[in-house]
């Protein structure tokens, strides 16, 4: 078996992979979509042949975004139906990415994106189970489960916060200090774990660089929050990627903590965004762990939309 990144020629040969099961819904129109906006890159492609120029059995997409010197994360492995057994479907997709992996020098996290009720689900269950062995396999063991939530219009515009007063800041380094400062404490799994290897400064101004250089969104909407007399409470970085606006980001410094300023945040974010991209659904991730953040969701109208699973190399630190 010969695995390999793709080039231009070998598309015709794996697009019709790209069908959607309960673990996967990128389909070939969107990997040409992507592809034209740079998100997929043949390079970042790869495939597993039987034999040079025979048709692939199996399919590996990696997203990047625009200011990523290599791939961000995995999007999707799909195998070709001919590859019945669930143990033979398992080992081609570990080799592939492992393979991958190997020539990347790191092995970049794994999102499955999956139904809302899909532990219920057998169909999503065994869909989900193969891609799990195999990404674990090829070096991601750790897991993590986030919730996805949307907000549509018809939920209603929240109202302003009465106890917080919110300003643009253009100044990156006061953002700098407010993600520091809310890594402190934080439920987020992914913030703590990147703290944890990096720094909490270094990985501070990685969040910022990604909000203002990796997303859609314009640095004009962030926010910083206040009280009255001006004390600073945190922050909202409402932004955007290429389907749709996200809350992005939002913190409550840890002094300020367990008062429901999450609640005003949101509002804000929402509002931001609602009014900066038109009457489109805003979409969040939370981790299913957060209960504090998915309950402020559900305070303002997000419902449960899906789940994500996250397949990484590094487990979360306590």
């Amino acid at each position: 078996m010969l695995f390999r990144p793709t080039v231009a020629a070998d598309r015709d040969g794996f697009l019709p992979l790209l069908v959607t099961d309960p673990a996967s819904t990128l389909t070939a129109d969107a990997y040409l979509a992507r592809l034209a906006t740079g998100e997929y890159h043949p390079g970042r492609t790869w495939i597993a042949e039987p034999a040079p120029g025979a048709p692939p059995l199996a399919v590996a997409v990696w997203w990047s975004g625009p200011a990523d010197a290599g791939p961000a994360a995995l999007d999707a492995v799909l195998v070709h139906p001919s590859v019945r057994p669930p143990a033979e479907r398992t080992a081609l997709a570990a080799e592939l990415l492992t393979a991958a992996h190997a020539a990347y020098g790191h092995a970049p996290a794994y999102h499955l994106f999956l139904p809302g009720d899909w532990h219920d689900r057998p169909d999503a269950v065994a869909a989900t189970a193969w891609r799990q062995e195999a990404a674990r396999r090829a070096g991601l063991p750790a897991s993590l489960e986030r919730l996805r939530y949307e907000w549509a219009p018809g939920a209603g515009l929240p109202a302003p916060s009465r106890r917080l007063r919110f300003r643009a800041e253009p100044d990156d380094e006061v953002f700098v200090d407010l993600f520091r400062r809310t890594l402190t404490g934080t439920r987020d799994a992914t913030s703590r774990t990147a703290a944890a290897q990096l720094g909490a400064e270094a990985q501070a101004r990685a969040d910022v660089a990604l909000y203002r250089d990796g997303m859609l969104g314009e640095r004009s909407w962030w926010r910083t929050a206040h009280t009255p007399d001006g004390e600073t409470v945190g922050f909202a970085v409402p932004s955007r990627n290429s389907a749709a606006p996200v809350v992005g980001y939002l913190g409550v410094l840890p002094e300020h903590r367990g008062r429901g300023y999450v609640d005003d945040l949101l509002a804000e974010t929402t509002r931001v965004l609602a009014a900066e991209t038109g009457a489109v659904p805003v979409r969040a991730d939370t981790d299913l762990a957060n209960t504090p953040m998915a309950a402020a969701f559900e305070r303002l109208g997000y419902r449960t939309t899906a789940r994500r699973l996250v397949l990484s190399a590094e487990a979360p630190p306590g």
